[in-house]
């Protein structure tokens, strides 16, 4: 699996799932699955394209790996913004937080642990 921290004009974008029940109403990366034959960075700019209907150039890791619930592990990207207007077509809501907003949302706990280096990426490129 996995997420892109999508990095535009000092702010990160975050989702908020709409499904499953379990995980309703919590706030993640947007992101998913790689396909077979996908290097995880061409799953994001596909994932993004998908989920997002927006373009984006992938940069560094950020965080550590993050075990998930299904024993799968999440690798999350840090992402610019190139084409496009986010739209919430697989969330429930989009919210671009600024570094003083980032804990306003409930962050998944398999999330959680990146926000805090993105919050650290925020503070060096702001």
């Amino acid at each position: 699996m996995v997420g892109a921290a999508i990095i535009h004009g000092g702010r990160l974008l975050a989702a908020c799932r709409a499904d499953p029940p379990e995980l309703a109403g919590g706030w993640e990366f947007p992101g998913g699955k790689v396909e077979p034959g996908e290097t995880e960075q061409e799953a994001l700019v596909r994932e993004c394209r998908e989920e997002l209907g927006i373009d984006v150039v992938v940069g560094e890791r950020i965080g550590a790996d993050c075990p998930l619930h299904n024993g799968m592990v999440m690798r999350v990207w840090t992402a610019s913004l190139t084409r496009g207007e986010p739209q919430a077509r697989e969330h429930s809501e989009l919210r671009w937080l600024t570094e003083a907003q980032l804990f306003d949302v409930p962050w998944l706990p398999a999330d959680l642990p990146v926000v805090e280096a993105v919050r650290r990426h925020l503070k060096e490129s702001g």
